[in-house]
């Protein structure tokens, strides 16, 4: 998948736009080879280890996401009869009560949590016991536990949700009905919409994702659901398996004490706040009581919270724009979740490529390495290492040899050649112009979408991820444009190495010494 273009024998670059709140909506130089690609990288998620999610951006620049100011809800209002079914369920089970301090409502991203009292900051807000919980633990437990053992644990989840989902007799009706159809993440978007995020990264991750959904779902159709329709005696379609993945998505709960894949009915409801820096006091599992074997999900509040208002929290600091977009359906503003990958390749075709893949692997990197880019932030520390590395050749090649095996990568920090120097800004400036180029619109048509306003939620977050990844990749040009115009000031390796033996003196002249005369005595 993508664009590729040689430049000077073996340079290569390669664009390759691979495969991003947790909102609830309702119904919600020569024979050297340098290859560049433009991927995606994420965070590791627990369900989908297959892939590497990348990491777009969306910049702080002259375009602004609007947030909406802090509201208040009104409790009086009544929620959806689903909701109201499902919060006196749960009072019925003794998991909340009417004093609970939150209480489910409507509010603008859909349903959420919104405090019946003054909540304090840590103060806990909810506490769901484990069989409450949907978690691997559940579906092995289940009717489908043997039979799923062996599958990816978000697999055998996610067929565990379907199948209650069909079951009109399910123990789980009621969380199940008040579940999103879907919601404003990239892999529910149509045809039409996704052609919004034409030439973005963020583009192919979520084309990936759904193909590997689909894969996943040919394999569980052929080796589970075909061969046991006892068990699963009602229709089940990709669309569904895509839905149970995106619930899973957005949804659940990971980075716990033995659980890193876990719905927790309520607590999925807590919203969302860019304004949270802290991922600290939200969340964790602990033990009931001192004498009691019995597991509690507890949710705290980050910070203190006014009757009325949303209680709200950080879902991860790490996330990129692209990965929000992919797991929940929104972007934010904040510069720090801003970046555009790039994708280095030691190329096999390159005669030193056992030399440069030791050098790589010697110092943490490999064959591909990713480098994360992030809008008004420097360039990672070792990709411009990378890059020399990657671009070595002709008279340059000595370096790679083994006498310098110590020692190359510190004078990889510095500039190798001028031929080295000029090839690495040459390849990332015509990348990004060819990345530039792969977008339906321009910054400027981007910027008077955003000033009209009024744009749909999807639309806003295309556009928000286009002017981001166009937004950083200006900036990594203008980075190696101005590398190029230094090009004759800088000082090269054959340089250092003079003025090391004190054969070139500060100002660059070279020293010759003369030899001082012998007198002969006869």
């Amino acid at each position: 998948m993508g664009i590729g273009f040689e430049i000077n024998k073996g340079l290569e670059i390669i664009h390759t736009y691979p495969y991003t709140t947790r909102h609830n909506q309702q119904a919600n130089h020569s024979n050297n080879g340098l290859t560049l690609h433009s991927l995606p990288s994420s965070s590791p998620s627990p369900f989908l280890s297959s892939s590497k999610t990348l990491k777009t951006l969306s910049k702080k620049s002259t375009f602004h996401l609007k947030t909406r100011p802090l509201c208040v809800i009104s409790l009086n209002s009544s929620p959806p009869q689903e909701v109201q079914t499902f919060w006196q369920w749960l009072c019925d089970q003794g998991v909340v009560s009417a004093k609970s301090p939150i209480r489910p409502a409507t509010v603008p991203e859909g349903l959420g949590l919104v405090a019946q009292r003054d909540i304090g900051r840590n103060e806990v807000v909810l506490e769901i016991p484990k069989k409450f919980w949907i978690n691997p633990d559940t579906v092995a437990a289940s009717d489908i536990g043997n039979l799923c053992s062996g599958l990816k644990p978000w697999i055998s989840v996610a067929l565990f949700l379907i199948r209650e989902k069909k079951k009109e007799d399910s123990p789980w009706r009621v969380y199940l009905d008040i579940l999103p159809e879907s919601t404003d993440s990239t892999v529910f978007w149509s045809e039409e919409e996704l052609v919004e995020l034409q030439g973005t990264q963020l583009l192919s991750t979520t084309l990936g994702v759904k193909e590997y959904v689909q894969n996943e779902f040919r394999k569980v159709e052929e080796e589970i659901l075909l061969p046991h329709k006892q068990l699963f005696p009602y229709p089940i379609t990709s669309d569904d398996f895509l839905w149970a993945f995106g619930i899973l998505r957005s949804r659940a709960f990971s980075r716990l004490r033995g659980q890193n894949l876990v719905l927790v009915p309520l607590a999925d409801l807590i919203n969302h706040s860019a304004s949270i820096t802290t991922e600290d006091f939200a969340y964790e599992i602990k033990g009931a009581g001192l004498f009691s074997r019995d597991l509690l999900f507890s949710l705290r509040a980050p910070v203190s919270v006014k009757a009325g208002e949303q209680v709200l929290i950080q879902y991860d600091l790490n996330k990129s724009n692209a990965e929000l977009a992919l797991d929940y359906g929104f972007i934010e503003s904040n510069s720090d979740r801003n970046a555009y990958t790039l994708t280095l390749e030691i190329s096999e075709s390159d005669p030193f490529f056992g030399d440069k893949l030791d050098i790589a692997e010697s110092n943490g990197l490999g064959e591909t390495a990713y480098f994360d880019i992030v809008l008004g932030q420097p360039l990672p520390p070792t990709m411009v290492q990378y890059l020399r590395l990657v671009a070595l050749g002709g008279t340059d090649a000595f370096i790679l040899e083994s006498i310098f095996r110590n020692t190359v990568w510190g004078h990889l920090d510095l500039p190798v050649s001028r031929d080295n120097e000029e090839l690495i800004c040459r390849v990332v400036r015509d990348a990004c112009k060819s990345a530039l180029s792969g977008y339906r619109t321009t910054i400027e048509e981007d910027g008077k979408l955003v000033e009209g306003g009024n744009l749909d939620p999807r639309l806003r977050i295309a556009v928000g991820i286009r002017v981001g990844e166009k937004r950083v990749l200006q900036q990594i040009d203008g980075i190696f444009k101005e590398r190029e115009l230094e090009l004759d000031e800088l000082e090269y390796y054959q340089e250092r190495r003079l003025k090391d033996l004190g054969l070139v003196g500060e100002q660059g002249d070279i020293i010759f010494w003369e030899p001082k005369a012998i007198a002969i005595s006869s």
